[in-house]
């Protein structure tokens, strides 16, 4: 076992760029999927769906609430890791910063359900972290999760319950596939969250977790999976863009100058609190 790492004020320079390193993919990824979910309200198919879609994004922004008040142990702001962050220093996965197709609920489930299904394998890797600060947050998180990934699971076997629904969750899977394997692309960074013990399993042992847990609930669906899988290297799958190294579509750059602008309009310099850090409770 790695030793543990002392708090924030006690890390060395590589231990401090390890740690920062993992938590801006973790906010990151909340961040900007809670600000694309936020799209379906009132727009799902169902009452219910709209009801769970919003709590699920609530949900998000709270996670990403908690990961980004451990940035701030080392000096950054709220406003600086947000609102006046260059759309290119983002770390988030290009998974969550596609646009849903209009209308397409299929989208947002099969998207929901690969994210879950990672982020479940991300937290359960984090549980006996070397940094307490990381692992004193996990639980909540993962409690919320599971009822995340359970509602993506069963509105997927909804979909597919037709030839209809069927048809759009193919459509869904063939276009989000390879940008969901941007969640396991790894930086510089990676060796040493590893060596450290920041994190218990690495990138590709996950991602071999997650094609294990996904690949065999699709194809039980009568869900093709893309052919690479059966005879080549899924690195071959990855889009041009996978958000980690700071490439990012072009899809993200208009939602960051959507989601900044009532902050750079009103001439904030701050952002107001409307959460209470954990650590003040």
């Amino acid at each position: 076992m790695s030793a543990q790492l002392t708090g924030p004020d006690d890390l060395s320079d590589e231990e401090r760029d390890a740690v920062e390193s993992l938590l801006y993919r973790l906010a990151d990824d909340e961040f900007v999927l809670a600000e694309r979910y936020t799209e379906w309200q009132v727009r799902a198919p169902t009452l219910e769906s709209d009801l769970a879609i919003s709590n699920i994004a609530q949900d998000e922004l709270g996670h990403a609430r908690l990961w980004y008040d451990l940035l701030q142990d080392f000096g950054h702001t709220e406003s600086e890791l947000i609102f006046e962050r260059e759309p290119s220093d983002f770390r988030n996965a290009t998974l969550v910063e596609l646009p849903f197709e209009s209308g397409d609920w299929a989208d947002a489930i099969v998207r929901g359900y690969f994210y879950d299904v990672a982020e479940q394998l991300s937290l359960q890797a984090l549980e006996e972290t070397s940094y307490p600060r990381i692992g004193n947050r996990v639980a909540k998180i993962l409690s919320e999760e599971d009822y995340h990934r359970e509602h993506a699971q069963n509105w997927l076997e909804r979909l597919a319950s037709d030839d209809e629904g069927r048809e759009r969750v193919q459509s869904a899977v063939d276009k989000l596939f390879p940008y969901a394997l941007t969640l396991f692309v790894g930086g510089e960074a990676d060796e040493q969250i590893d060596q450290l013990g920041i994190r218990t399993q690495s990138l590709e042992a996950m991602r071999e977790q997650w094609l294990d847990i996904v690949v065999p609930f699709l194809v039980s669906l009568d869900i093709d999976v893309p052919e690479e899988l059966q005879s080549g290297d899924p690195d071959e799958l990855l889009p041009e863009h996978v958000g980690r190294d700071g490439s990012h579509t072009d899809d993200w750059f208009d939602l960051h100058e959507d989601m900044t602008r009532s902050y750079r309009e009103l001439g904030r310099s701050e952002a107001h609190r409307i959460m209470p850090d954990p650590d003040d409770e």
